[in-house]
């Protein structure tokens, strides 16, 4: 462990251009390995969610297990980039897209629950790495991470296929274009949304990997640093429970409020930008980054909930995998101009105020979704949710009556 902390300074901490590769290049494993999501939502699509998330569990485990006993760079890429990162392109838009084939009623804040587990994460696992690396040496991380990762096969033998009543069968796909999902780029409001989603992603992730440096650069000691991505998590993490909740009571379209809180999230980056022109950087800096916390964890829930709605509940896998490639076209570039940004200008300013000016671009194109601006044609009266396991209760019509006239009349959306 020794001889490799001292090969890690050697490298990267006295060499400036290896600093600038690193800042240029963190973000780009993540986002490769999400790229392969479609290639999951087709496998699921055709044998099911259960086998192929158990085999990607297999897969995720076997790659950091492999890592363990790396010898070289290219072997940990292979390990960790390739093996682990295809068993979790398995694993994510399986799972993700079966759960929201679950629920209709509560679909958004099911979601969002179960995407509360990345906020978490964000906030234990870095000191618990820590740990793991003081106590077992970076194999030995490895090797336990590897048998954590093995749970989620028996994760995945426990999704069970099922058909709501009411739900179209699905139809086959033909020809391999189908069946990555791609043929859902011909309908003009997938479009719209996954040029929004590429925009936002070019600037969503970028405080996932330069918050804590640009912290660091506004002279906040290592323990501040710590707790502005703390408090981000927390706050990430409690949005997408009560955005969840707040979705699925239907007082609002779900793509108006998937418009709305992406434009909070790019509005939340550059404030993060603005902290070097304010007197109180350490308070500033908590507060935005509580605030970017909020809205990015509201967003997160809402970009899944709004899929059924687009494309039917018959695609909302494939569709999964498909939202997973477009944020990650984003996040190959949204870090790596951030990077190259901070070296070009000393400090992270620029790059948070060029990211934010990205999620608000997405956002502003996310307006052509329907159901976004308001309209003053009469709507039908909401139908009733098919009963699903677990929510057995029908949901009541809604409907108005008229002074004059004692029959129900459609209620109208202006």
């Amino acid at each position: 462990m020794q001889e490799f902390r001292s090969e890690k300074k050697t490298d990267g901490d006295d060499d400036p251009q290896a600093g600038r590769t690193s800042r240029r290049g963190l973000g780009l494993g993540g986002g490769g390995r999400s790229l392969r999501g479609p290639v999951g939502s087709a496998l699921s699509t055709r044998w099911g969610a259960r086998p192929v998330v158990m085999v990607g569990g297999i897969l995720t485990s076997l790659g950091f297990i492999f890592s363990a006993f790396a010898g070289s760079l290219l072997h940990l890429y292979l390990g960790l980039g390739v093996l682990a990162g295809s068993g979790w392109a398995l694993v994510f838009a399986p799972a993700v897209g079966t759960l929201s084939c679950y629920f209709s009623r509560r679909r958004v804040l099911a979601v969002g629950l179960a995407l509360t587990g990345n906020g978490a994460c964000s906030l234990l696992l870095a000191p618990a790495l820590q740990l793991l690396l003081y106590t077992f040496g970076w194999r030995g991380a490895l090797l336990l991470l590897g048998a954590i990762t093995l749970h989620l096969t028996p994760c995945g033998a426990l999704l069970r296929p099922l058909a709501l009543p009411g739900d179209p069968p699905a139809p086959p796909p033909h020809g391999p274009l189908a069946a990555l999902g791609l043929d859902l780029f011909t309908r003009r409001s997938f479009l719209v949304f996954a040029l929004g989603t590429v925009m936002v992603g070019g600037g969503y992730f970028v405080p996932y990997v330069h918050l804590a440096p640009h912290a660091l650069d506004q002279g906040l000691a290592g323990y501040g640093a710590g707790l502005v991505v703390a408090v981000a998590a927390v706050a990430d993490a409690s949005a997408r429970l009560v955005c969840g909740w707040l979705a699925d009571q239907g007082w609002v379209p779900l793509t108006r409020l998937l418009a709305v809180f992406g434009a909070l999230t790019g509005l939340g980056l550059l404030a993060v930008g603005l902290v070097p022109v304010v007197g109180n950087k350490e308070g500033f800096l908590l507060v935005t980054a509580g605030a970017y916390g909020l809205s990015a964890g509201s967003y997160t829930p809402l970009l899944l909930g709004v899929l059924p709605g687009l494309v039917g509940i018959e695609s909302v896998i494939q569709a999964t995998g498909l939202v997973m490639m477009l944020m990650s076209l984003g996040g190959l570039l949204g870090p790596p101009l951030s990077g190259f940004l901070r070296d070009e200008t000393g400090d992270f300013t620029t790059s948070f105020l060029v990211c934010g000016i990205l999620v608000l671009s997405g956002s502003f194109i996310y307006m052509g979704l329907p159901g976004v601006m308001p309209s003053c044609h009469p709507a039908s009266s909401p139908a009733t949710a098919p009963p699903e396991r677990g929510e057995l209760l029908p949901i009541p019509q809604v409907a108005l009556l008229s002074s004059g006239n004692p029959h129900s009349t459609l209620d109208t959306a202006c």
